[in-house]
């Protein structure tokens, strides 16, 4: 039984004390919950609907506990219900109902932990977005594996995502871009203001295998060339290097379309007829004020040039009519003061800020390597990169690394715990327990056994403390997710595969024979415990994916 068909027999208990006390059936819930409680002791779950309910129906706590602690008593599956405190209800399920969940994953295989919580959601998902003038940087990395687990998450419950990479090709950055390729090509020093590294002379010297002639056009049409092929170019890596990274995405978006499509001007005219524009000194400002931003903000300047706060105006419109009804953007440690202008952005548009429009921010990450932070990159120059983080650790620990703290805390990655094959190395240990659960398979087969039919499975067998610990871990496992997604936090999937699932597996694996001995005859129990092993195995798998993180058959 499930923490979730649990709180289904629960709720139904509810109802039937209610219609037998002639209670307000309308007071009930929807759902109910039920929680592991912290001291084993306690029970296997608990549950405080009787200290919900019992004000709203006039009824003292404990004596509603009581009405439901009988009704539960006589659901199959209950072992016993105990009232504490005020009106807690402790639950403990009996070894059957607890053991049947471990077929129960073993069928559903990569379908269990998902669920339909957020199904009907549309969500746009923007992360990452770097813009192509350098390879990605640690920084981007981390929203790249957040980002991608974070999106994993949220189709895992159900909703409908698209994810995006917005990339600004027309701004100054672009222009310095070409400036310092246009330097590189004729054997001089970068502009002052300009992008340096040896990927830059890189850049420019493949150009120049494409567009022989450039250095022999006007500065300006050579700075034009370089720009136009420059940007396809450090793009074309971007998208390789994120895709080697395992991370791809729906829709790459650039900012110049937007000017293209005259996005900008229907932006404008939107805000206009919502009455929050005025014109000022030959510029056109709007009023986000009204909606609690630090101050006003320009959209045209005088002299007609676009704001790049016009630009994001104007992309968060798109995205709402492309049918998005949230937009959450992933934006980096330095973003904090977009916050305010976003959202009173949104207002402007007749948007609900709380509703239609979330900033995640995320902290700073340090590669370190003998205690030492890793400054700058070969390649780049002036700082670590993707590949930089790939080379010193490898993808999945990478991924891993990224995702397991909550992204409002700034980490350092140390390069020696983190490719080290030792127990305190977390993506180690987590993947240790894939690779140990697979090699039990693979070793029952050779010694001629296997699970056995599933209608022969005894999981009354199961009822060892560590095998009921086991259980108890992997029936958490789709509230976990359904969290993760809910609170957009992927560090929870990781900290759940380390602390809760990969200890209580070593321990049964400790204390609980899954395979005969020698010329020991093959028993029930030993095929009871092999269903849960490859339960373990199962979720480990379905953890680990949703983080784009591998589950090794060997180590």
């Amino acid at each position: 039984m499930t923490p979730a068909e649990l709180a289904e027999v629960v709720l139904s208990a509810a109802h039937a004390v209610f219609a037998d006390r002639g209670l307000d059936r309308s007071a009930l819930p929807e759902r109910a919950t039920v929680e592991r409680p912290r001291n084993p002791e306690h029970g296997d779950y608990a549950s405080t609907l009787a200290l919900q309910l019992a004000k709203k129906v006039g009824q003292p706590p404990r004596e509603l506990a009581a009405a439901l602690a009988e009704q539960l008593g006589r659901a199959p599956g209950i072992k016993s219900v105990e009232i504490a405190g005020p009106g807690f209800l402790n639950i403990r399920l009996d070894a059957a109902a607890a053991g049947v969940l471990a077929r129960s994953i073993v069928q559903a295989g990569p379908a269990y932990g998902r669920s339909d919580r957020l199904a009907g959601e549309r969500i746009n998902l923007e992360f990452v977005s770097a813009n192509p003038t350098g390879p990605v940087h640690i920084g981007g990395v981390r929203w790249a594996a957040v980002g991608d687990a974070l999106s994993r998450l949220l189709r895992a419950t159900g909703a409908d995502v698209g994810t995006e990479y917005y990339f600004n090709d027309a701004g100054s950055q672009i222009d310095r871009f070409a400036r310092s390729l246009l330097a590189a090509a004729k054997g001089e020093p970068a502009p002052e203001d300009g992008y340096g590294g040896a990927y830059i002379a890189e850049i420019a010297a493949e150009v120049l295998t494409r567009r022989p002639d450039t250095l022999g056009l006007a500065d300006a049409a050579a700075q034009e060339v370089f720009r136009v092929e420059g940007v396809e170019l450090m793009f074309a890596e971007i998208k390789s290097s994120l895709r080697d990274f395992g991370v791809e995405f729906d829709t790459y978006f650039n900012e110049k379309s937007l000017h293209d499509r005259s996005e900008l001007d229907a932006a404008l005219a939107r805000l206009r007829e919502q009455g929050h524009i005025y014109d000022t000194e030959g510029a056109v400002w709007l009023r986000t004020t009204d909606f609690g931003d630090d101050k006003d903000r320009v959209l045209r300047k005088s002299n007609g040039e676009w704001t790049y706060f016009a630009a994001d105006c104007a992309y968060y419109l798109d995205k709402r009519e492309r049918g998005f009804e949230r937009v959450v953007i992933m934006l980096g440690a330095d973003h904090h003061g977009y916050i305010g202008r976003m959202k009173a952005m949104a207002a402007c548009f007749g948007d609900d800020p709380a509703r239609n429009l979330e900033i995640l921010i995320g902290q700073l990450v340090n590669l370190v390597r003998d205690g030492v932070p890793v400054r700058m990159s070969k390649r780049a120059g002036t700082v670590v990169t993707l590949e930089d983080l790939v080379d010193a650790i490898g993808v999945d620990a990478a991924r891993y690394a990224l995702a397991r703290y909550s992204s409002d805390s700034p980490i350092d990655i140390d390069v020696e715990l983190w490719t080290r094959a030792s127990r305190d190395n977390p993506v180690y240990y987590v993947q240790y327990v894939a690779a140990r659960t697979a090699s039990v398979g693979r070793n029952a087969a050779e010694v001629g056994f296997d699970r056995g039919d599933a209608e022969a499975f005894r999981p009354e067998l199961l009822d060892h403390e560590k095998e009921n610990e086991l259980l108890k871990a992997l029936a958490e496992f789709p509230a976990v997710v359904a969290a993760a997604a809910e609170l957009r936090e992927p560090h929870r999937v990781a900290r759940y595969l380390e602390d809760d699932l990969s200890g209580a597996y070593h321990r049964f694996y400790d204390n609980c024979r899954i395979l005969p001995r020698g010329d020991e005859e093959v028993t029930d129990l030993h095929r009871a415990r092999l269903w849960l092993n490859d339960a373990t195995r199962t979720v480990i798998a379905n953890g680990l994916h949703l983080l784009g993180v591998t589950a090794p058959e060997r180590m």
